[in-house]
């Protein structure tokens, strides 16, 4: 298999300041490196069209458009600071989705000075050939239509080292070791609301906005102490503050997040009135960097693939072989390719590249209801008070956990540790996925979740791993072929 390269190891960064001031890169490509398709190249506005607030006051109250096209609700601008003293100056993380586009509209019928800006974060020039179709092409040209209507102007932002560095390196090495990162959390934290804020930061813009399902509630105080608050968004089931949990407050206090007042099927419903050129276009799923990726490629041409086996946990049976432990989660059941099933993986075995699988995943007896956290970022910056009476999310999605937490101070005085309890059973923990902490309708911050540490995770047996730790796995001869479960083959059957 071919390696795929750090696109710093295929072309030379090399950042520059322009005349006007504006932060860019540019690119020195070997011409072994020169891809065969040609992209259009994009151009950067003058800095002085961002700094320049167009000949609003900074005294002016912000003036609520009264657009004849539509009779704009004036409860769904309750998120996008109508009330404000002035006209504020927003930068608008545009992705030429629906969201985006319908958050960008409301700031601007509100009355504040809009510059939207796209960030351009994976390697889709250097790697053009893993993709049938480009897959940020047509997102652009959405976003230059949406702002085009309302002649907010659109600005390009080149972070691909940037990404590289803070988001894909760390997915890497936590699939090597054999845990499941959350590249939305990452990417949020290090990059839309990172490295961007932090490339913003001499442009005097007021607030950050985004397309996000959440609240950002900012105390109405002038004082540089005030603390702001992430709070659940209106529709719970779009809810986004799992993906925003590991914000610092100092991000919170730059974020305005317009949706957070807006049920998903009236955000729809505004992008008809408003009559956007993606109105009706599908809304963008899984991880946030990929595009056109399927993530099994992306883990293969990243990490390679190395062939391992696949025993049964109850038993130790060898049921087949499989590509490399990191293609798998706990509780992944598709794409197994075993008969007899369903299947479920329950745990890998790093060091031996072995995966452990089961057809009881479900029993009663091998749920688990507590679970270790580490890594805690708090969004006020210190632990809530009540740690018994917090709510859990352990995955994206509008159900919640009423927990426990408790906090132990590491060895040395290392960072602390949490145990966490649940008061039912929960089998689809994920070592490195993020466990988001709730106090009633505020989230109050987030953490890693760690390997099991107990005798609750799923009992693989000692003959499952003595065979585990076979140098020679070919001894181990052909898979037995297992036969479907009595009560599987009856539901086949009717």
């Amino acid at each position: 298999m071919a390696a795929l390269f750090h696109p710093t190891t295929m072309t030379t960064a090399t950042a520059k300041i322009h005349s006007n001031g504006f932060l860019f890169h540019s690119l020195h490509k070997p011409l072994r490196f020169i891809i065969r398709k040609n992209y259009p190249r994009i151009v950067f506005r003058p800095i002085l069209s961002i700094n320049t607030p167009r000949s609003l006051s900074s005294t002016a109250v912000p003036q609520i458009s009264n657009d004849p096209i539509f009779n704009l609700d004036r409860d769904y601008l309750s998120c996008s600071m109508p009330n404000s003293k002035r006209p504020l100056k927003v930068a608008v993380l545009l992705s030429g989705g629906v969201d985006s586009s319908v958050a960008l509209r409301l700031l601007h019928a509100a009355g504040h000075s809009c510059t939207a800006f796209y960030l351009k974060i994976w390697f889709q020039e250097d790697f053009e050939n893993f993709w049938s179709e480009c897959p940020w092409e047509e997102d652009l040209k959405y976003a230059k239509a949406v702002c085009n209507q309302v002649d907010v102007p659109l600005e390009v932002v080149h972070l691909t080292d940037e990404y590289w560095d803070k988001v894909v390196s760390y997915l890497i090495d936590e699939y090597k070791c054999g845990r499941t990162p959350n590249p939305d959390v990452l990417c949020n934290t290090r990059i839309k609301f990172g490295a961007f804020m932090d490339a913003i930061s001499n442009m005097d813009f007021d607030f950050v906005a985004s397309g996000h399902y959440a609240k950002v509630v900012h105390t109405d105080s002038d004082k540089t102490n005030r603390i702001s608050f992430l709070e659940l968004s209106k529709d719970m089931v779009k809810d986004q503050t799992y993906f925003l949990s590991y914000l610092s407050q100092a991000q919170l206090k730059r974020l305005v997040l317009p949706l957070g007042c807006i049920p998903k099927n009236d955000v729809r419903n505004l992008a008809r009135k408003f009559d956007l050129p993606n109105q009706d276009r599908r809304d963008s799923q899984g991880i946030c960097f990929l595009g056109k990726l399927k993530f099994s490629e992306f883990v293969g041409r990243h990490i390679g693939e190395k062939e391992g086996i696949i025993l049964e946990a109850e038993t130790g049976d060898f049921l087949g072989a499989h590509r490399g432990f990191w293609f798998y989660t706990i509780g992944q059941r598709q794409g197994l390719g075993l008969g007899g099933g369903p299947w479920y993986v329950v745990e890998k075995d790093v060091k031996n590249n072995v995966v452990f699988v089961s057809r009881n995943y479900y029993s009663v007896d091998k749920r688990r209801r507590s679970f270790r956290v580490g890594s805690f970022r708090w969004i006020s910056g210190s632990p809530p008070q009540h740690l018994n009476q917090l709510r859990c999310k352990v995955r994206h999605g509008p159900d919640f956990y009423d927990c426990t937490l408790h906090m132990e101070v590491g060895e040395n005085g290392s960072e602390s540790i949490g145990t966490v309890q649940l008061p039912k059973d929960d089998q689809g923990l994920a070592a490195g996925q993020f466990a988001a902490f709730y106090e009633e309708q505020v989230c109050v911050g987030s953490g890693v979740i760690l390997e099991s540490w107990d005798d609750k995770g799923f009992p693989v047996c000692d003959k499952a791993r003595e065979i585990a730790k076979m140098e020679d796995k070919s001894k181990l001869g052909k898979p037995v072929k297992i036969a479907p479960k009595p009560e599987d083959a009856r539901r086949i059957r009717d």
